[in-house]
């Protein structure tokens, strides 16, 4: 697939594997209110690309994977309509499993980007700090549970009732980082996690993705996860599987 260009968003696509790069580079990768309406179009593309089986989400440069939401437009935004929020939604309810290669620093609601994604994977000398006390803000409620969610109570009132900003070591020990590595395996740390989920049923990643992600929020429908779980047994990934597990072979997915 050609890749979509424009001044701020890349979306390119390679065999199964999407790649978004925000490229706001000299205003540390901020995101303003139309970046984030464009993020939330391309994730309904690849959500719609069906061969798409694994998103790799990263920011450009080397200094700052984003910043969050650009400071100088927040008074003008509508926020009873809140299309940061959305976005991040839409971002953690991907289809495809998303990889977040941190290139660099992580600021503001870019905190809650990275957790919306399923894996993160963050390089030494980065460093992470959440400042919406600084400046007279309290956070909104699906994002406060997202974290605690995700990095546990004590760190997040780390983050946010004292502002303190985390080292790379840090933030691998509160589980926000999966993975730290040097600047530069940051590619081919990230490749080689996304072949390793590329190389699994889709259907099972997915469908587990959406279920874990259900758990986490409260929000587990107990009967559908049943029925998603039953009718896996009869998939053709299933077949396909333990068909390749008999003879040895390396399984090819289908995703149905």
């Amino acid at each position: 697939m050609p890749a979509t260009i424009s001044p701020t968003i890349t979306y390119a696509a390679k065999g199964h594997r999407a790649y978004l790069t925000l490229m706001r580079e000299a205003a540390h990768n901020r995101l303003r209110e139309s970046d984030l309406v464009q993020l939330e179009t391309l994730i309904e593309e690849i959500n719609q690309a069906e061969d798409i089986r694994v998103a790799i989400l990263t920011g450009s440069g080397s200094k700052c994977f984003c910043a969050g939401f650009e400071i100088g437009d927040i008074e003008a935004t509508d926020w009873q309509d809140n299309q940061f929020g959305r976005t991040i939604g839409r971002l953690e309810a991907a289809r495809p499993a998303v990889i977040c290669a941190l290139n660099g620093s992580v600021y503001g609601g870019a905190c809650e980007i990275a957790l919306a994604c399923d894996f993160r994977i963050g390089v030494s000398g980065m460093e992470m700090r959440m400042p919406p006390a600084k400046l007279g803000l309290i956070y909104f409620a699906p994002g406060l549970k997202r974290l605690v969610s995700r990095i546990g109570l004590g760190a997040t009132k780390r983050l946010l009732l004292t502002a303190e900003t985390m080292d790379a070591e840090t933030l691998l020990e509160i589980g926000f980082l999966d993975r730290l590595v040097a600047p530069e395996a940051l590619a081919t740390e990230s490749e080689a996690l996304a072949a390793r989920i590329e190389a699994l049923s889709p259907l099972a990643v997915q469908g587990m993705k959406k279920l874990l992600n259900d758990i986490a929020a409260g929000e587990l429908d107990a009967a559908a996860a049943e029925r998603s779980a039953l009718e896996s047994f009869r998939s053709e990934d299933a077949k396909e599987g333990i068909r390749a597990f008999k003879e040895k072979r390396t399984p090819r997915f289908s995703g149905r």
